[in-house]
């Protein structure tokens, strides 16, 4: 295959496998829990329909103003500190920022059954980077989150750059999301392989701003994308079995 010298991923499904279930009873209970111990008193499922119906008001808010300011499709992303932070502020308390960062990180340690790395993930991106090409992420993620699991995964500093969603407002497949990352570091869409576990964000974005693409099927890619052959959209090169080892192997052959 052609030779890029710059290889962008996505994260989650692509180098991260995890596994979140935001809907079991225990979470609610136990962040409602959490939220009582700052004054801010919840039932269980109170606060769960308080926190998804700020999550879809925010995401509604956030779609009708990129409406007006962007013409070409846009993917908008809203911050989840707002969400965390505004369901005390509905309990009459005013939470500063360390509060609503452990708030957020407490939620998210309570919803992740697991996280773990793909098998070859690390030696993969320490292969790029010693053969000389750069390696950046383009995620679809809340910094709050990921880059405390990047860190604890041990991959956070294996890329030559870093950019989250939530620190830009905008998320794949959003043709700016990925005009930001290549602006930012100067890179050029012909030099550049954008790889990814989902079709329509990963791939589809990328043709938008002329990037070739990796398309790798994992347990997380969506499931109507599970057949790339049905889709309209095509990436340049597929892997249809998650295999990080084999798809070294074809970068750096």
């Amino acid at each position: 295959m052609k030779e890029y010298r710059n290889y962008i991923f996505d994260l989650y499904g692509t180098l991260v496998d995890i596994d979140v279930d935001e809907t079991d009873r225990k979470l609610w209970e136990h962040m409602c829990r959490f939220y009582g111990y700052y004054g801010a008193l919840y039932e269980a499922d109170e606060l769960r329909r308080a926190y998804s119906l700020s999550v879809q008001d925010r995401n509604d808010q956030v779609k009708k103003e990129y409406a007006v300011k962007y013409r070409h499709e846009s993917h908008p992303e809203i911050l989840y500190e707002e969400v965390f932070g505004g369901l005390y502020a509905d309990k009459g308390i005013v939470p500063d920022q360390q509060l609503i960062l452990h708030t957020a990180q407490m939620f998210r340690a309570c919803s992740v059954k697991e996280i773990r790395l793909y098998a070859h993930a690390k030696e993969l991106l320490e292969a790029l980077r010693a053969a000389g090409k750069k390696v950046y992420l383009l995620s679809n993620a809340q910094r709050i989150f990921t880059e405390y699991e990047m860190r604890c995964l041990g991959i956070w500093d294996l890329f030559d750059g870093i950019q989250i969603s939530s620190d830009h407002g905008c998320k794949k497949p959003d043709e700016r999301f990925f005009r930001i990352l290549l602006e930012r570091f100067s890179l050029k869409p012909e030099e550049s392989l954008m790889i990814g576990n989902n079709m329509y964000d990963d791939i589809a974005g990328a043709s938008r701003v002329g990037m070739e693409s990796f398309y790798i099927h994992s347990a997380l890619s969506p499931r109507e994308q599970e057949d790339s052959t049905s889709q309209d959209i095509r990436a340049d090169y597929v892997m249809r079995r998650m295999n990080l080892r084999q798809l070294q192997n074809r970068l750096l052959p």
